[in-house]
């Protein structure tokens, strides 16, 4: 049962990321084309400054889901209502700290811009693109961490997949109507908004949750110690654009945003592999499961990294040729950056590397034990890409992000290893140096493709091919060797969610 939760959660994880993708590309093109780099800047430099107030939600996040498993598992609905009471008031008060900063917001971030636009102009999209985050702190994170930890994060996928295509298509549908880029972002918060209504109303009515009788005083443990985790991340999503807003042009933030765009849809169907997972984890560290954990760590590491040493090997050898095609046409900015664009993805490769060792790490509950890492994190990336964003530019914000990337990534490695899986670090110093030969010999051998001139998609797609098909020869077959008992388990566990589904439709069938 766990297993088919968790490969249901992968499906329609990925599946959302694909919409996600897909959306991603069309939207920020039609804003540019319509628009122009810098409104496209302006809107990504204000959707980042809003992000920061994730800040205040202090890691309570994953501290709520890690509280939640023990009382699934154990059927504890008691302690489970105690738990979202007491998620539902930390995230209201979120949202009421939220509306002060975003006053402040309001009154000093147009002054930050207001050579390049005027005062007005900035501030209604600044309240128009706050409305979708206002709504996700005060109707719908509370349930979307329960859906989570119950390992149904495929209902929150499918809700998700509905909004990002009715905003897609509205925004078509507006930017063809000549609507103005308030009336846009406007439209697109409505139909985010809907998202936490209905994952509420969605739980409520599924589970019967009664948060009325709850313990009001109810307090988690570890409430604070997610603090350093969550900073970490965030500075990590969001210092880029905020130092480019501040040491550059606007125009740098559009070429970071879009180049992001590929990074972050390649980011997100790599962390549909992920989804639930932790939940699976976080069911066996709370059933005391060690071997089983161990076992299937093992195996889901064959099938991660096979994924994603593919996926972003094509990506480091393909972005900067789709760029030249996604914006061929547009001449208000420079978008053609090599050096850039490799740092940009070996930074968030690095990030995809660990992020089976993170995700094992905070479902056992270890906050506490791994918040100096994500300090050291934190203020690296700041320390270095500040230095370097004066001489480098773009360029230098990407060196302080990667090296930030490394050193958390050591950690949470070192940590999952020696405390939580009691395995010897030389195994994971294997593998990844195994994942830096495919790298580079895809790398090398790449350069015996033909080489082409991309004025077309179509072009991109034919070379694209190629990449892929060389990434495919050089990664999989060595995986299988190398990793060959941990690819028995792997196809064991395929035919036996194959069978399952084939009996559950014979049974269906007789009826």
């Amino acid at each position: 049962m766990r297993s088919k939760k968790a490969i249901l959660n992968i499906i329609t994880s990925l599946l959302l990321q694909v919409v996600v993708l897909i959306c991603g590309f069309i939207v920020p093109k039609l804003i540019i084309t319509k628009f122009g780099s810098n409104v496209n800047g302006l809107i990504s430099s204000i959707t980042q400054f809003l992000a920061y107030i994730t800040l205040l939600e202090a890691g309570f996040g994953p501290v709520v889901k890690a509280a939640l498993y023990k009382p699934i598992a154990s059927k504890n609905k008691k302690q489970i209502e105690n738990i979202l009471k007491a998620s539902e008031k930390f995230f209201r008060v979120i949202a009421l700290i939220f509306i002060a900063y975003l006053i402040v917001l309001s009154i000093t971030y147009p002054a930050i811009v207001s050579s390049q636009f005027a005062y007005m102009y900035t501030l209604s999209l600044v309240l128009i693109i706050s409305i979708s985050t206002l709504a996700e702190y005060y109707f719908g994170m509370t349930y979307k961490l329960y859906l989570q930890a119950e390992q149904k994060t495929y209902i929150t996928s499918i809700i998700q997949m509905v909004g990002y295509i009715l905003n897609t298509l509205a925004i078509i549908v507006l930017v063809k109507c000549n609507a103005s880029i308030q009336v846009v972002k406007l439209v697109s918060s409505i139909i985010f908004v809907l998202r936490p209504i209905v994952q509420n109303i969605y739980v409520r009515k599924k589970y019967n949750i009664n948060l009325k009788d709850a313990d009001k005083d109810y307090q988690l443990k570890q409430k604070w110690d997610g603090l350093a985790q969550h900073i970490a991340a965030v500075i990590h999503n969001n210092t880029d654009i905020t130092i480019l807003t501040f040491f550059t042009q606007i125009t740098e933030v559009s070429v970071y945003s879009v180049y992001y765009l590929v990074v972050k849809g390649i980011k997100s169907i790599i962390q549909a592999f992920t989804g639930g997972i932790d939940a699976s984890f976080g069911d066996m560290i709370a059933k005391g499961e060690k071997e089983q954990l161990n076992k299937s760590f093992k195996t889901y590491e064959l099938f991660y990294y096979t994924i994603t040493t593919i996926a972003y090997t094509c990506t480091i050898l393909l972005i900067v040729p789709f760029i030249t095609v996604y914006t061929l046409g547009i001449t208000d900015a420079n978008y053609i950056r090599p050096v850039f664009a490799t740092l940009l993805v070996l930074g968030e490769f690095v990030w995809a590397i660990r992020l089976p060792y993170s995700s094992i790490t905070l479902a056992a509950g270890h906050f506490k034990q791994t918040q100096k890492g994500a300090w050291v994190e934190a203020f690296s990336n700041i320390i270095i890409s500040v230095i370097l964003v004066w001489k480098f530019g773009i360029v230098g914000v990407a060196i302080g992000t990667l090296v930030a990337m490394l050193i958390r990534t050591i950690e949470f490695v070192y940590h999952t290893n020696k405390y939580i899986l009691e395995r010897k670090q030389s195994k994971s110093l294997i593998r990844f140096g195994i994942i830096a030969l495919q790298l580079i010999a895809v790398a090398l051998l790449s350069k015996l493709l033909p080489t082409y001139e991309f004025t077309n998609y179509f072009i991109w797609i034919k070379y694209a091919c190629m990449v892929l098909v060389l990434t495919i020869i050089i990664v999989l077959p060595v995986n299988l060797i190398v990793y060959r008992n941990d690819a028995k388990d792997l196809l064991g566990i395929v035919k036996r969610n194959i069978l399952r589904k084939k009996e559950f439709k014979n049974e269906n069938w007789s009826k």
